[in-house]
C-alpha cells in the first residue's frame, strides 16, 4: 500500500518512461508551448527529482511496517517502548504517514499525460500500449505483495489506471472537480463512521486477539522464506480492504490532479510559478501540517478516536504534500538546483526498481530470511537504517544511469508495453 494509517501499506507507483513534454491534447497557454519547445521531448528533471523525494518519503512508511508486526494495530511493540520511541513514531506519522502516496499517484497522472504526447508522435495507439503497462504493473505487484511486502500498491494503480484510462479526456477543471468531491465525500464518510462508532459506545479498546495475531506474526517473519510467505498472505485480506476503503479514493483524486496539472504542463515550466509555489508552500505548511499533528496525536494516543482523525487527514495531507512538492520544486531552480536533481533525479528515474529494491532490504533486514530483526530495532535505528538506504540508492542509481539507459525493472517494463527491446545503454549526448 503506502504512507498510510493501520496497515503496511506504501508502495511507490510506477516509474514513468517517456517524454516529459510534447503536444498537449487540449490548447495550452503560450508559455507551457513555449517550455514544451525548450524541453524538446526530453524528460523533465524536475519531475524525476519530485518522483525520487516521493520514493524516500515511501520507504520513511514502509519500513516501520517492515520492522514490527504491532505498527498499525494501534498496540506498542514489546520492548520498543519509552519516550524517544513514541516521539519518533509521532513525528514520521506527522510528516509522512497518508502524505508521499499522494505525491507518487499526482506524478502517475502527470506521467500519464506525458506518455499519451509520446505515443501521439510516434504515430502508436496508446490504449493497447497503457493497458499492457497496467497489466506489467499488476503482476510485479501481486508477486511483490506475497514474497517481499503486503503493502503493496502497484495492484491498486494497476486497476486505478483503467479509471484513468477512461477518464483521458476530460477537462483539466472537470478533473479538479471529480478529485476534490472523491476526498470530499471520503473525508465525510470517515466522519460518519466515526460518529456510529461513538454512538454505539464502542471505545476503541483493542481486542487481546490482535495482540495475538501481532505476536505469531513477529515469530512466522522471524522464521524462514515459507513462514515469511505465509506470514503475508495472512496480511493480504486486511491489506486489500486498506487499500480499497482507505487508499483508492485518495489515490484516484491525486491521479486526476495530476492528469489536470499534466494537461496545462504545469511542471514544464515551474520557474514561472515561483509565487504560486510559495503560496503552496504557505498553506501546505499551516493546514497540512496542523492536520498531521491531529492525525498522529489521535492515532498514537487515542485509537478510538482514529477513524475521524483519518477523515481530517483525507483533506489535509493533500495540502503537505504539494507544499512538499513545491518545495523541491523551487530547490530545483534554486542556486542549488543542479545537487537537488543530482541527489533526487536518479533514484526517481528508477523508482520501480528502487521500492522493489528498498522491500527485498526490508526482508533481508527484518525476517529470517536475513537478519531476522523484526521487532527489534527501535523506532530511531528503524529511521536511520532509512536514510541509510535511501542514499546508497541515490548513489547506485546514479552509477546505474550513467551506464544503462533505464532500470533494470524499468526496461522489463518498457520491453513489455512497447513489445519491443528498449536501449540497454545510455544515448550519446549531442555535441554542441
Amino acid at each position: 500500500m503506502s504512507d498510510r494509517p493501520y496497515a503496511a501499506s506504501h508502495a511507490p507507483p510506477p516509474p514513468v518512461s517517456g517524454p516529459a513534454s510534447g503536444r498537449a491534447s487540449e490548447p495550452a497557454s503560450d508559455q507551457a508551448a513555449g517550455a514544451r519547445r525548450r524541453t524538446g521531448g526530453a524528460r523533465l528533471a524536475q519531475v524525476d527529482a519530485l518522483r525520487g523525494f516521493a520514493l524516500f518519503g515511501i520507504l520513511m512508511v514502509n519500513i516501520t511496517y517492515m520492522a514490527s508486526a504491532y505498527h498499525g494495530t494501534g498496540l506498542e511493540d514489546p520492548g520498543l517502548g519509552g519516550p524517544l520511541s513514541e516521539a519518533v513514531r509521532w513525528v514520521v506519522a506527522v510528516l509522512f504517514e497518508a502524505k508521499f502516496f499522494l505525491l507518487f499517484s499526482f506524478l502517475f497522472g502527470y506521467s500519464f499525460t506525458l506518455q499519451i504526447d509520446s505515443a501521439e508522435r510516434r504515430g502508436d495507439r496508446f490504449a493497447p500500449r497503457f493497458l499492457r503497462r497496467l497489466a506489467g504493473l499488476f503482476v510485479i505487484g501481486a508477486v511483490h505483495a506475497v514474497i517481499l511486502f503486503p503493502g503493496d500498491i502497484l495492484t491498486l494503480y494497476a486497476v486505478l489506471g483503467l479509471v484513468l484510462l477512461a477518464l483521458r479526456r476530460v477537462p483539466p477543471r472537470t478533473a479538479v472537480r471529480i478529485a476534490a468531491a472523491l476526498l470530499v465525500v471520503t473525508a465525510v464518510a470517515y466522519a460518519l463512521l466515526a460518529l456510529a462508532a461513538w454512538q454505539s459506545g464502542a471505545d476503541g479498546v483493542v481486542p487481546p486477539s490482535t495482540a495475538t495475531a501481532a505476536a505469531e506474526a513477529t515469530e512466522a517473519l522471524r522464521g524462514g522464506p515459507a513462514p515469511v510467505i505465509g506470514a503475508h498472505l495472512d496480511q493480504l485480506p486486511d491489506m486489500a480492504l486498506l487499500l480499497v476503503f482507505f487508499q483508492a479514493p485518495s489515490a484516484l483524486a491525486a491521479f486526476l490532479l495530476g492528469l489536470a496539472a499534466g494537461r496545462r504542463r504545469a511542471l514544464a515550466d515551474t520557474g514561472a510559478h515561483q509565487r504560486f509555489l510559495r503560496r503552496l508552500q504557505w498553506t501546505g505548511f499551516t493546514v497540512g501540517l496542523l492536520g498531521g499533528v491531529v492525525y498522529a496525536t489521535v492515532s498514537l494516543n487515542h485509537p478510538a478516536y482514529q477513524v475521524g482523525a483519518l477523515g481530517l487527514d483525507v483533506v489535509t495531507a493533500p495540502l503537505l504534500a504539494a507544499a512538499y512538492a513545491a518545495t523541491v520544486l523551487r530547490l530545483v531552480h534554486g542556486r542549488r538546483g543542479r545537487a537537488v536533481v543530482a541527489a533526487l533525479a536518479p533514484a526517481g528515474r528508477m523508482s520501480l526498481t528502487n521500492y522493489l529494491g528498498q522491500s527485498l532490504a526490508g526482508v533481508l533486514l527484518f525476517t529470517g530470511v536475513g537478519a531476522a530483526l523484526v521487532g527489534r530495532v527501535p523506532p530511531v535505528g528503524v529511521v536511520a537504517i532509512a536514510l541509510a538506504l535511501f542514499a546508497a540508492q541515490a548513489a547506485a542509481s546514479g552509477w546505474w544511469l550513467r551506464r544503462h539507459a533505464y532500470g533494470p525493472l524499468e526496461w522489463l517494463l518498457r520491453a513489455w508495453t512497447t513489445l519491443s527491446a528498449p536501449p540497454w545503454r545510455p544515448r550519446p549526448s549531442p555535441r554542441p
